[in-house]
C-alpha cells in the first residue's frame, strides 16, 4: 500500500507542523519502534561493568533525556547545529560496547572522558570531513546505504532468534512472534488506509505485543517496580580521566559514523523529497551529534548518534514533517524521567526484532533504489559496486574476522559501513579521477550486437 500523499502547500511537507490528534500518534510509531535500542544499551553497560540499580537507573534516564533532546536539536535545528530533517538520536551499538571495552580496560572515568573526546573530535573533524564529500557520488551513498540496512538486519535480528552461543538461540516461540509481528505489519499495510496505513508500524508492533501477552512472553509487571520518577546526575561516574590512547577506538569509530551520517542524510533528503546540500546539511547533523554526546558524556552516557532506524518509517508511513520526530524527542525526554522506560523494557525482544526487520530492510530496498540510477553498463561503477559492497558486507555477515588484528585496526576494519565507503570511495577515484576516465569502455550484451563478432571477454552485462 502507498501511504497517501499529503496535501500540497507553500510550506514543505518537511516543514509543516501537523495538528496534534495526528502528530501525538506518528511521534508515538516512531518512539515504540526506537524503544528497544536505549533500554538494551544501558541494561548492557550495567550488566557489563556491574553497575547498581541506583547508578543503572541514573544512566537509563541520561540517555532517554538525551536522546529526546539529540532528537529535537536535529528535527527542529539552531543556528549550525541541526539537520532540520526528521531524524532521531539513540545511543550509538558500536559506540555503546567501545564505552564497554574502555571501561573495562582502564575504569568508567576514562571511559566517560572518552565519549567527551569524542564529541569534541565531531565537532573539530566536521569540517576537514566536508572538504571529501565530493567524493562521495550516488554510486558510493547507495552503497553505503545498503550496507548500513543490512548491518541494522543483522543486528536486530538477533532479537527474534538470540545470540549464536546462548541457550535460546532459535527459539520456537521467539521466531513464531517475530513472524507474526511481521504479518500484522504487512496485512496493515495491506488492508488499513488513511492514518491507521501510515501506523502500520506502530500497530504491528503493538499486535505483536499483544499475542507476546497470550503466550506468557511479556514482563510489563515485573518491570514497573521501582521509583517513580527518575532524573539523570551529573557524573555519575565521577570525574572524568582523559585518555587519548585509550580513545582511540573510539575517535577511530566516530570516522565511520561520519561516513555513516553522510549516506542517512542524503537518503532521508531523498525519502522526504527535500533537495540536501550535503556540505551544508552533513555538518549541522555532526555537530548535533557531537554536541549531545559531549553534553551526555557529563551525565555518563555513552555517545550518541543520530539513528538511521526511524529513516524507514518515514518512508513506509509517508509522513514527512519534522516535527513529528521532534515531538518523539518530547515523548523521549518524558519517558527518561518517568518509570515508563523501565515498563516499555517488558516488550518481548522477539516483537521488538519483527519490527525492526522490517523498518530496516526498508534502508536497504532505498540503497538498491539509489544504484538503480546508476549506469551498471560502466566497468568502473560495476567494479566499485562490487567490489565496495564485498568489502562493507564481509564484516557484517562474518563478525570478528579482524579479530586477530590489533584492537585499533579491528575496530575500524570491522566497521562494516566504514570499509563501505573506504574502498568505494578509492575505487571511484581510481576509475573516475584519475588517467583517462572513460578507458572503460560500457560493456555490451549479445542483443547491442547482434551479430557476435564484437563480442569479448568481459563485454556482457552481468
Amino acid at each position: 500500500m502507498t501511504a497517501s500523499p499529503e496535501p500540497t502547500e507553500d510550506v514543505h511537507p518537511v516543514d509543516r507542523l501537523r495538528p496534534m490528534h495526528t502528530l501525538i500518534p506518528f511521534a508515538i510509531q516512531h518512539v515504540l519502534v526506537m524503544v528497544a535500542t536505549p533500554i538494551s544499551s544501558v541494561f548492557l553497560i550495567g550488566t557489563a561493568l556491574d553497575l547498581s540499580e541506583e547508578v543503572t537507573s541514573a544512566v537509563l534516564s541520561a540517555v532517554f533525556v538525551f536522546s529526546g533532546l539529540g532528537s529535537i536539536l536535529q528535527s527542529v535545528g539552531a543556528w549550525k547545529i541541526g539537520v532540520r530533517l526528521p531524524f532521531v538520536m539513540l545511543p550509538g551499538g558500536a559506540a555503546t560496547i567501545l564505552f564497554i571495552t574502555i571501561a573495562q580496560g582502564t575504569d568508567l572515568a576514562t571511559a566517560v572522558g572518552a565519549v567527551l573526546l569524542t564529541g569534541v573530535f565531531y565537532i573539530l573533524a566536521v569540517t576537514l570531513f566536508v572538504k571529501v564529500l565530493k567524493f562521495f557520488p550516488p554510486l558510493v551513498i547507495g552503497i553505503m546505504v545498503i550496507v548500513i540496512g543490512v548491518n541494522l538486519v543483522q543486528v536486530t535480528g538477533k532479537l527474534i532468534v538470540g545470540e549464536a552461543d546462548a541457550e535460546n538461540f532459535g527459539d520456537p516461540q521467539n521466531l513464531l512472534l517475530g513472524a507474526v509481528t511481521i504479518i500484522i505489519t504487512v496485512l496493515a499495510f495491506r488492508f488499513l488506509s488513511g492514518m491507521l496505513g501510515k501506523l502500520s508500524i506502530a500497530i504491528g508492533l503493538v499486535g505483536g505485543t499483544i499475542v507476546g501477552a497470550c503466550m506468557g512472553a511479556t514482563s510489563f509487571s515485573a518491570q514497573a517496580a521501582g521509583p517513580l520518577l527518575a532524573a539523570p546526575t551529573l557524573f555519575p561516574f565521577g570525574a572524568p580521566k582523559f585518555d587519548l590512547i585509550a580513545a582511540i577506538p573510539m575517535l577511530l569509530w566516530a570516522l565511520a559514523s561520519m561516513a555513516e551520517a553522510t549516506g542517512q542524510t542524503i537518503i532521508n533528503g531523498e525519502i522526504v523529497g527535500k533537495k540536501v546540500e550535503p556540505s551544508r546539511a552533513v555538518p549541522r547533523l555532526i555537530r548535533a551529534d557531537g554536541l549531545t554526546t559531549i553534553i551526555g558524556g557529563f551525565f555518563g552516557t555513552p555517545a550518541m548518534v543520530t539513528s538511521g532506524e526511524n529513516v524507514g518509517i518515514v518512508r513506509a508511513s509517508g509522513v514527512r514533517s519534522r516535527y513529528v520526530t521532534a515531538f518523539a524527542g518530547v515523548l523521549l525526554i518524558l519517558i527518561g524521567i518517568s518509570p515508563l522506560a523501565r515498563i516499555l523494557n517488558g516488550i518481548p525482544p522477539a516483537v521488538v526484532g519483527g519490527t525492526a526487520v522490517v523498518v530496516f530492510a526498508i534502508i536497504a530496498v532505498l540503497g538498491i533504489q539509489m544504484l538503480a540510477k546508476v549506469d551498471f553498463n560502466q566497468t568502473g561503477n560495476l567494479i566499485t559496486a562490487t567490489v565496495g559492497l564485498a568489502a562493507g558486507l564481509l564484516p557484517v555477515l562474518i563478525p570478528g574476522m579482524y579479530s586477530q588484528l590489533s584492537p585499533n585496526a579491528a575496530s575500524l576494519l570491522g566497521s562494516g559501513v566504514a570499509m563501505a565507503a573506504f574502498v568505494s570511495v578509492l575505487l571511484n577515484l581510481l576509475f573516475h579521477h584519475t588517467g583517462r576516465r572513460n578507458r572503460h569502455p560500457k560493456s555490451r550484451t549479445p542483443i547491442d550486437d547482434p551479430s557476435g563478432l564484437a563480442q569479448r571477454p568481459g563485454d556482457y552485462r552481468i
